[in-house]
């Protein structure tokens, strides 16, 4: 372990569990505006890269929690922040009073639970999942969508506005809500840029040219603009996966189904970003639909 010397008394000190993707330029933001951070990571080498920025490592959750003010999880899924909370002991480490900002992508159902759960040991929730990939968190441009109470959402603005632009969205699972909003339009418009770029291409088309003549149009989406490019370039290295494109279409299905409320739409798409899954593509970027769709034409 790995200790701050000389944390910033008038900030709030932070435990960030899960330094992947997204928790690594998190915490780095974090640590370079002056935060107190202290970090864990189920695999300690990846906590261990913001050690140079100032950040504490810790070998478990629980001892990464026990002296936070504010705890950020960004973990892979529901059943994953359910388990370090609640199993590995992170939820009985947390002081009275502190706040737990879950920026995970999760089911909203679930995010309803740890709220309840945290409550009844005088925790504070946000459920507060983001959208703008690595790019917006190096950035520090990050949309954040937060459900749970005012007095937490205006509390927690203070390390918002070092990782981007935060919204309330509503009571508890809201936040979740509005992800899956923006995880849905984010993987059918990929499908919808994939499968017209292909159609231009089969019939003789220059895409890139195609891609440049509709931007500024109808058309005209960030989709289009970023993900367009990274079909015209066939540079699907992943940003974010396919399989968490997936995990997100079915959380979807899965709250739509709670809600009964008719997805058709992302329905479809659920079973061609599995498809693509099961194509071995799960661990391209989630624009390598586009791969998917290429296969089915024989474009290949």
């Amino acid at each position: 372990m790995t200790e701050r010397s000389s944390p910033t008394a008038s900030l709030p000190t932070v435990a960030v569990l899960g330094i992947g993707l997204m928790g690594f330029p998190i915490g780095r933001r974090l640590c370079e505006a002056g935060y107190p951070v202290r970090a864990w990571n189920r695999s300690p080498d990846k906590a261990q890269r913001l050690v140079p920025f100032g950040a504490a490592v810790f070998p478990s959750a629980a001892d990464a929690v026990n002296l936070a003010d504010v705890v950020i999880t960004l973990l892979e899924n529901g059943d994953v922040v359910e388990d370090v909370l609640f199993r590995q002991g992170a939820a009985a480490a947390l002081r009275p009073g502190s706040l737990v900002i879950d920026m995970s992508s999760i089911r909203p159902a679930q995010a309803r639970d740890h709220a309840d759960r945290l409550s009844a040991v005088q925790v504070q929730h946000l459920d507060a999942p983001v959208s703008g990939g690595t790019v917006g968190a190096e950035a520090g441009t990050l949309a954040i969508m937060a459900g749970g109470e005012p007095p937490a959402f205006e509390r927690a603005q203070q390390v918002f506005q070092q990782l981007g632009r935060a919204t309330h969205v509503g009571p508890h699972g809201a936040g979740q809500l509005a992800k899956l909003a923006n995880q849905m339009i984010v993987g059918i418009t990929i499908g919808a840029v994939a499968e017209a770029l292909l159609l231009c291409e089969k019939g003789g088309a220059d895409m890139a040219k195609v891609r440049e003549a509709i931007g500024g149009g109808f058309a005209e989406s960030r989709v289009l603009q970023l993900h367009g490019q990274r079909m015209v370039e066939r540079d699907f290295n992943k940003r974010a996966a396919v399989t968490v494109q997936l995990k997100d279409m079915r959380n979807a299905l899965s709250t739509a189904k709670e809600l009964g409320f008719d997805a058709p739409i992302t329905g479809l798409f659920e079973q061609l970003f599995a498809q693509a899954v099961d194509h071995g593509l799960g661990d391209l970027d989630h624009s390598a639909l586009f791969v998917e769709l290429a296969r089915r034409n024989g474009m290949e």
